[in-house]
């Protein structure tokens, strides 16, 4: 560690005890160049404070006791930033190869300032600097926001120095630990620590989750009440097992906000199980994301049971799914009793003019629904016209995407009537927003 007297490369296996928290005069100087620093630090000034050009320096005279070249990247990172109160926006090593004397010049940055985000995606982090990185991060609190993505060569210790961190940060809100391969170890250590980690939100996209990964993980955050964001897309999760898990979830935890799932082969069978779960949710999950899931029209039956009954969910997103017109009649009924939901997403899910007709019926009904997204579909100028009927009396939408008709589909005539449509949609959804704004307001007074 640069601040003892020996080279830290002779104890690549640091010793977390020897972090023992010291106490940090602080201060806020009017030049926003100036961060607050630690008056028991050798070699500080006696006011405390110290300049961007400071920690340069430092960093500098660190990589020549550490025989490493400065990185071009953090001098200039440092050079261009603007920082208040000791905070910078971030620290962006995405790409770098950091061994383990790399890591260990970083201290005096990472002792010196606070970075909203520190970017180690894809950094070749190899197991002793992994874990003196994540060592120090935790010491200093030098985050609150984490991407270790991409980094498959982090052996055990590395593994364990973030369990770690994740179990004893106060200041860590959120981390992103996705294309990593999440079996055994890894999974076990990740689950322990966030059994009590203040963790808010956690991305693990394409990280080998399905299976006994994915029971490990749900075991842990089935207690959790930290957690409000989950984003598990990529893993391959199955609509049986993982389905199940995943079901149990939410039967269990109340906590978690939004489950991100895309991607995934859940299909019917899975959305039954994740309907079930959704049933027991009386407070908690309000954004559900299950794009791209081999759903179809037969999975629509267990989500109409669902539907009526919801009262906490508000965005659901559906898209590029195999609905059909036939999935979307099934569930038409079902959103008009739903009191609850106020996104729903649909782009991409094989709805023609007949769809449209259907969700236009739904709309001229609901006093909640806020957006709708029809992007990507076959909606012709009959849905067009139905859904701007059903917006002169719809009038909590605000945005409603749909695509334009292609130009070699229509005369000029129909052109025209396209394009006044259009502009009526837009019209109407910008009434709705302004009114919903000053209804915002108002509440707010």
């Amino acid at each position: 560690m640069c601040d003892s007297g020996e080279d830290s490369t002779e104890n690549p296996d640091r010793n977390q005890k020897k972090r023992k928290k010291r106490g940090k005069h602080v201060s806020f100087p009017p030049d926003e160049q100036i961060v607050s620093g630690f008056a028991e630090d050798a070699g500080r000034r006696d006011d405390s404070c110290i300049t961007l050009m400071d920690v340069i320096g430092a960093y500098q005279q660190s990589c020549s006791k550490h025989q490493v070249q400065p990185r071009e990247t953090i001098l200039q990172q440092l050079q261009q930033g603007v920082c208040g109160g000791g905070s910078v926006e971030c620290l962006d090593l995405k790409g770098e190869r950091l061994d383990h004397r790399s890591c260990e010049a970083l201290e005096v940055v990472l002792k010196s300032l606070h970075f909203d985000f520190i970017n180690l995606q894809a950094a070749q982090l190899e197991e002793n600097g992994a874990s003196s990185l994540l060592d120090m991060i935790l010491y200093y609190e030098s985050t609150t926001y984490l991407d270790i993505s991409d980094n498959g060569s982090m052996g055990t210790s590395s593994w364990r120095a973030l369990a770690h961190l994740i179990k004893q940060s106060v200041c860590l809100s959120r981390l992103d630990a996705c294309n990593v391969c999440l079996v055994d170890y890894p999974v076990q250590s990740l689950s322990k620590a966030l059994l009590t980690s203040r963790l808010r939100v956690l991305h693990l996209n394409n990280a080998q989750l399905s299976g006994s990964s994915l029971f490990t993980l749900v075991g842990a955050l089935k207690t959790n009440r930290a957690l409000l964001e989950l984003h598990l897309s990529s893993n391959q999760l199955n609509g049986y097992q993982d389905a199940m898990q995943l079901g149990d979830l939410l039967r269990y935890n109340n906590t978690l906000q939004t489950l991100e799932l895309s991607d995934n082969v859940l299909a019917d069978a899975g959305l039954e199980e994740l309907c079930d779960g959704l049933s027991r949710q009386t407070k908690g999950l309000k954004v559900l994301i299950l794009k791209n899931n081999q759903i179809t029209e037969r999975g629509m039956n267990h989500l109409a049971r669902t539907l009526p009954g919801l009262k906490i969910l508000e965005v659901l997103d559906l898209g590029d799914n195999h609905l059909g017109n036939e999935g979307i009649q099934v569930i038409r009924e079902p959103l008009m009793v739903n009191s609850s939901l106020l996104h729903l997403g649909l782009a991409q899910t094989n709805i023609t003019c007949e769809g449209a007709v259907a969700l236009a019926e739904f709309l001229a009904e609901s006093r909640l629904i806020q957006r709708l997204d029809l992007h990507e579909n076959q909606v012709k100028l009959g849905g067009l016209m139905a859904l701007s009927l059903a917006l002169r009396i719809n009038c909590s939408l605000s945005h409603l995407g749909v695509d334009p008709i292609p130009p070699q589909e229509l005369d000029e005539f129909l052109t025209e009537t396209q394009k006044r449509l259009q502009a009526e949609i837009t019209q109407r959804c910008n009434a709705n927003a302004s009114q919903l704004q000053r209804e915002r307001e108002m509440n707010m007074e």
